[in-house]
């Protein structure tokens, strides 16, 4: 393995991977992207609009979804975390567009507002994981490897 041609670009991917989930940027969009998703599994009940319930179900997929999407996007899978990052934000846009879509009379102002204000602090969530992953190309985290 040694003598592998490609052991010096596998090694500069790990170390990128790393500095990347050990930033505080990344731990606090990761974090906060996990908070989202919890919260918008739970809103139906949090908000009051269970009984209005393919709403609340699909809240509950689509949060359990993002949380899983958004916490393990950096340190594991580094060099898919910008591909991730954009489902992510598939799922932020579904979300607010989602009470005026989905089957049934669910279009009420707690529905229509949780909703709005969820999606659009996950979708601003998952587009700056989608930066951070971005950044490894920049001249700044070139910079930082030839520090050492």
């Amino acid at each position: 393995m040694e003598t592998h041609p490609d052991l010096i670009d596998m090694r500069t991917r790990h170390e990128m991977a790393e500095r990347a989930a050990t930033t505080s940027r990344a731990q606090t969009v990761e974090t906060m992207a996990l908070l989202a998703g919890l919260y918008l599994a739970a809103s139906p009940w949090i908000a009051g609009f269970n009984a209005l319930t393919t709403l609340a179900v699909t809240n509950l997929i689509v949060g359990i979804a993002y949380a899983l999407l958004m916490s393990g996007g950096f340190g594991r899978a580094y060099e898919r975390t910008h591909s991730m990052a954009w489902a992510a934000c598939g799922l932020g846009v579904w979300t607010i567009v989602s009470p005026w879509v989905v089957a049934g009379d669910v279009s009420t102002t707690r529905s229509v507002v949780n909703n709005v204000i969820v999606g659009a602090i996950c979708l601003l969530l998952a587009m700056a994981a989608s930066a951070a992953s971005g950044d490894r190309g920049t001249s700044r985290g070139r910079g930082r490897m030839t520090d050492r």
